[in-house]
């Protein structure tokens, strides 16, 4: 059965759905998105998520197609239109098309923005086996352009750094910048040292994960020591544990880095301990 879809104002049978060849974001990657989780039918921090996309239309000078009510409807009607349980909203908002390529911003005035939304069904999101085996993950170069808090649709290094890992037989890859880990391809990167959460502080290094503030939040509740700094590979190899954070992943331990072992090589007990906090809090304030 055929998902329904939302572009520039209409629900459309995903086979109808069209965007021009001239739209920036085809053309340019002039555009942003964000990922909101479903789960028992209901958005995991719609308002973070609203929040960093204001953020990142700002920062790009791009107008808004919609208010946060409005999207919220959207979002709202599609998880029923598609019937979603658990699953994904997958939102993007592009420059628009001018009618033509130029490497100038059009006139916003003259230029609506491109909005698409469509949501991806994922049963078994939240018990997702991979949390009780762990992410097997390698280390490669950061050679991303300079703001990475921006959540732009530039994913092309982040997909070929998806595709090393698979080459290389593991999970996913972790960037180093100077020395340092900045963050996975997808998702947030910490440590944990003794009983102290270590991760990256905020910065256009890195991509300010929403899920990443809820985690760092509950743990904080929770009287866990977090520290937010830069850390290496071989700091990492040599940690208690390892997890990553993100909307979709939630809290998902690794337990090798670059072929050693983290820890015990299992999932360490605070990253099973965060997600399971993570899934439970969050579910309490699901819209």
């Amino acid at each position: 059965m055929s998902r329904t879809v939302y572009v520039n104002g209409q629900y459309l049978p995903e086979e109808e759905a069209r965007v021009s060849i001239f739209d920036r974001g085809f053309l340019m990657a002039d555009g942003v998105y964000e990922v909101t989780s479903i789960l028992n039918g209901k958005l995991i921090d719609f308002a973070g998520h609203a929040a960093r996309l204001e953020r990142s239309l700002k920062e790009l000078e791009m107008a808004a197609p919609a208010t946060t009510e409005e999207l919220l409807e959207i979002h709202r009607e599609l998880v029923k239109r598609n019937d979603i349980d658990e699953g994904m909203i997958y939102l993007q908002i592009t420059r628009g098309n001018p009618g033509d390529r130029d490497f100038a911003f059009p006139d916003p005035e003259t230029t609506p923005p491109t909005l698409v939304m469509f949501t991806q069904s994922k049963p078994g999101l939240a018990a997702n086996p991979v949390a009780q085996k762990g992410l097997k993950i390698i280390s490669i170069p950061d050679i991303r352009w300079g703001r990475r808090d921006i959540k732009t649709v530039q994913l092309l290094y982040p997909s070929m750094g998806k595709m090393m890992a698979k080459k290389a037989g593991k999970d996913d890859a972790w960037m180093v910048e100077d020395g340092t880990v900045t963050e996975g391809t997808s998702n947030n990167a910490y440590i944990v040292s003794g009983n102290a959460i270590i991760t990256r502080a905020l910065s256009n290094d890195i991509l300010h994960g929403i899920t990443r503030a809820a985690v760092l939040r509950f743990a904080r509740e929770a009287q866990m020591e977090v520290i937010e700094r830069d850390f290496t590979i071989a700091e990492a190899q040599a940690a208690d544990e390892a997890f990553i954070t993100s909307a979709s992943a939630f809290v998902m331990p690794v337990v090798e880095i670059d072929g050693a072992p983290v820890g015990t090589g299992t999932p360490g007990r605070i990253a099973l301990r965060l997600r399971e906090i993570y899934l439970d809090e969050s579910l309490k304030t699901a819209i």
